[in-house]
């Protein structure tokens, strides 16, 4: 059986054990409601992760795990999201992304089937099957009812076999035996599902819960259609992913994983799924029809771990994993189309309706762009990705500023954007969950998308910044700032970090 944090989730929460970054709370919690105010809170007070070991509502031996990818009070902030990946605990976001990117174009490493692994530890059939046991939670006072699946993963293929997408997308509990949840054309899982329906044909599938944590990642990352995640999970993670087939279809799934439910996606069948309070920080009123899934089988580990996301405002892992990847994609993209590009950050506070990239100075300085030319480039190659579906916003900002740290970012929106240097792109498809969007634009699947240029014109003209930042750092002479870093305590201050910038 593999063991790491990034191949093993069980391994993955022993670590964050270990470490004094998950909590395991004994006492019993109830699954309505309070599992997720607990874990909401804890995401939002950046404490540890809980795991809770006695859930009112689930069957004895069940658990629950919340925040598995929140922001930590340890180090810099992102131990548990390089975790997933198993990089160094103080890996940083210029670490994580470059890693993501350079997977990308390394050879992928399929995975390898193994006969048996711990995910078969029980495997429950027919009649016997009961989604109950599981303790789904509540997660906000207003939704519409449980959510099994909000930190798993859909496994599909195509009919013809060529293509196996492992993708990410809620199911929320419809009864005791099904899910409900969404299916969009856009969502690779939707166009596989598509492909069957075309047939008159149930979509074979499978849903995981507590996989790999490089796994459940890379099935978050908007990578092109008919590429297969799994290979990429080996470029990540240096090791081919062990798989075992399900008891039902010719689907491979995580040997490790701690849950994992098979049957059919429905061609015709729907039931209203939501609402739910969602990644972009709002609570809607009104659920919506979306496909059933029905399950025939379930297999799980003793003791099974159900791990999920209380989605909302931000960060939480819609924003922390989602965004992370989808920060990765869409700098190689721009990379690839050899743009001056140094770095593309999905802020995290701003729930994954914006991404900055970092235009290298030092790139402009050597070749000037026209600010328009350049704006058009990255439209092109954004706007006509699934990074651009599901991104709304992007917003051009010099090198000289640290994409990554949200007060300089916010500073450089105050003090360099330019009235009338917002570029709309109107026709642009995209996701229809962006909360701004019209209904026209939600039935047309377009709108809502610009570019903002940060950039000052000297920056596009020569590729020097006008005026420098007025900080610690570049206000004193060096001398004199190493000697009030050296002598901060004698004033009366705790002890502090150095105010180095982090940019690489």
């Amino acid at each position: 059986m593999q063991h790491s944090s990034a191949l093993s989730f069980r391994d993955f929460v022993d670590g964050l054990r270990a470490s004094g970054d998950a909590v395991f709370i004994e006492r019993e919690v109830d699954s309505h409601l309070e599992a997720a105010a607990i874990a909401r809170l804890a995401g939002e007070r950046r404490a540890p992760a809980p795991v809770f070991e006695n859930v009112r509502g689930a069957a004895e031996g069940f658990r629950l795990m919340g925040v598995p990818a929140g922001m930590s009070s340890q180090g810099n902030g992102f131990s548990r999201i390089a975790a997933h990946f198993g990089l160094h605990e103080a890996s940083g976001p210029y670490e994580i992304v470059e890693h993501l990117v350079a997977a990308m174009h390394a050879t992928p490493k399929p995975p390898v089937t193994v006969e048996t692994g711990p995910v078969k530890e029980n495997i429950i059939r027919g009649d016997e099957v009961d989604l109950d046991v599981f303790g789904s939670p509540l997660l906000h006072a207003q939704d519409g009812g449980r959510y099994f699946g909000t930190y798993g993963m859909h496994i599909v293929a195509t009919p013809d076999g060529k293509w196996t997408s492992w993708s990410i997308s809620r199911l929320m509990v419809n009864d005791s035996t099904s899910l409900v949840g969404p299916a969009m054309p856009m969502q690779h899982l939707g166009m596989i599902h598509e492909q069957w329906k075309a047939l008159g044909k149930r979509t074979p599938w499978a849903f995981v819960l507590g996989a790999p944590p490089a796994a459940i990642a890379a099935a978050g990352m908007p990578l092109p259609a008919e590429v297969n995640e799994d290979g990429y999970i080996g470029a990540l993670t240096g090791e081919a992913v062990e798989v075992v087939r399900t008891e039902m279809h010719d689907l491979s799934v995580p040997a490790n994983a701690e849950i994992v439910v098979e049957g059919w996606i429905d061609p015709e069948r729907t039931a209203i799924e939501g609402p739910m309070g969602e990644y972009h920080g709002y609570q809607f009123a009104e659920g919506s029809p979306k496909p059933v899934f029905e399950v025939e089988v379930i297999t799980h580990r003793d003791d099974p771990i159900l791990p999920f996301c209380v989605a909302g405002m931000p960060p939480e892992e819609n924003h922390t994993i989602w965004g992370t990847m989808i920060s990765a994609s869409a700098l190689d993209l721009l990379r690839s189309a050899d743009l001056p590009v140094s770095f593309a950050w999905c802020s995290y506070e701003a729930a994954t309706c914006w991404i900055a990239v970092s235009i290298d100075l030092d790139e402009l300085a050597r070749s000037p762009w026209d600010e328009g030319d350049l704006v058009r480039k990255v439209a092109d190659v954004l706007f006509t990705s699934h990074v651009g579906w599901l991104v709304p916003k992007v917003l051009l900002v010099g090198s000289d500023v640290d994409i990554t740290d949200i007060d300089r970012l916010v500073w450089a929106l105050a003090t360099r954007y330019r009235p009338g240097t917002e570029y709309v792109f109107s026709d642009a498809p995209g996701i229809p969950l962006v909360p701004y969007l019209s209904a026209e634009d939600r039935k047309a699947g377009r709108g809502g998308k610009s570019i903002m240029s940060l950039l000052q014109p000297e920056q596009l003209a020569t590729g020097r910044t006008a005026g420098i930042a007025a900080e610690f750092t570049t206000s004193f002479p060096a001398e004199l700032q190493k000697s009030v870093l050296e002598n901060w305590e004698d004033y009366g201050y705790p002890a502090a970090r150095g105010s180095e910038s982090s940019i690489p």
